[in-house]
């Protein structure tokens, strides 16, 4: 028994009927040059088309591309080709393995993307890569040539652009028209519609299941487990945790200080003593010489012949005086 096909509103069908108007002439382009033979590449593409319209409801939009060039790529057709005819213009495709050709195609015909390209071959971006190296043409001294590349990728771009519009059209089947009040007829384009009545299977009451107490009842016993501990938590740390044994000698960090003044009346009364050279230093300060003796350093040194010492409060010359220059002065006196 075959499940009714689900409905399509008008904008998802114009939607598909847009991607796929935008896509069937670079994907005919790819799978004529690929196989080689125009007929097996309608007939693999309008298989692709139907196959794709049927899953695309069920795909977001932004993945649509990838699977519809999935689906083409995977065709038997363009996977294994049995053989072909390819114009003059291209004739290097007929040299190319079908692994290195449809590689070529898709980058060039399909317009994807290196990246694009290798993920719908399921092929590793390095592997990608060297069957592209392996498709580009080689010059005589057998090494790529660019200018080759580029007429090819010219020549499949001119095919894109000149395709027959008749081409197209055979890709197309016939849509009745509005006023005919006739159901559209089937096609890619426009999903099948029953006429039967949806039927709708009644839904059976689930037997066997009943409602999960015994998890219910984990979660509330783990909640209350959860909340008992941090309230015990809580109270432990206002109450505080029972004082250690302190060693002998040590203070704790709760103990009081206690704070007691000493009464004057015990204090130890000391009687001043006389030191014994107190009458010989008030001999010495009573002496009038006593602040010569006190510069008799300074005097010894002016003694000696040194130096006057220079008066910093006052300018100075730019030349000092040398040392000797007084003690001759003294002597011209004598």
């Amino acid at each position: 028994m075959t499940a009714a096909p689900a409905p399509v509103s008008s904008t998802a069908a114009g939607a598909l009927s847009a991607f796929l108007r935008g896509v069937e002439r670079r994907a005919l382009v790819v799978a004529e040059l690929q196989c080689g033979d125009p007929t097996v590449a309608e007939q693999a593409l309008v298989a692709v088309m139907r196959a794709f319209a049927g899953i695309a409801s069920d795909l977001p939009m932004a993945q649509w591309p990838e699977r519809f060039w999935s689906l083409l790529v995977h065709r038997a057709p363009l996977r294994e080709p049995a053989g072909g005819t390819w114009p003059a213009s291209l004739e290097h495709l007929a040299g190319l393995a079908a692994p290195a050709r449809l590689a070529f195609l898709l980058r060039i015909g399909g317009g994807l993307d290196e990246a694009a390209a290798a993920q719908i071959l399921d092929l590793p971006m390095a592997d990608y890569q060297h069957a592209l190296a392996d498709a580009c043409p080689r010059d005589a001294h057998g090494n790529p040539d660019a200018a080759g590349w580029r007429a090819l990728a010219e020549q499949v771009q001119l095919r894109i652009r000149d395709l027959p519009a008749t081409r197209l059209q055979r890709l197309q089947q016939p849509v009745a028209a509005p006023a005919s009040q006739q159901p559209d007829a089937a096609s890619w384009r426009t999903p099948v519609k029953s006429d039967a009545p949806t039927q709708r299977r009644p839904l059976k009451r689930q037997r066997g299941r009943r409602f999960p107490w015994k998890g219910v009842l984990i979660v509330a016993v783990t909640v209350g487990v959860l909340l008992g501990g941090a309230a015990w938590w809580k109270h432990a740390r206002q109450a505080g945790e029972p004082a250690a044994e302190i060693p002998e000698g040590a203070v704790a960090d709760d103990a009081q200080v206690t704070v007691e003044d000493l009464p004057a009346d015990d204090l130890p009364t000391v009687a001043p003593t006389a030191s014994p050279y107190a009458a010989t230093d008030a001999a010495m300060l009573a002496d009038p010489d006593l602040p010569t003796a006190r510069d008799a350093d300074l005097y010894a040194w002016f003694a000696a012949g040194g130096p006057v010492p220079v008066d910093e409060s006052q300018a100075q010359p730019s030349r000092p005086e040398p040392a000797t220059a007084g003690l001759e002065t003294a002597a011209a006196d004598e």
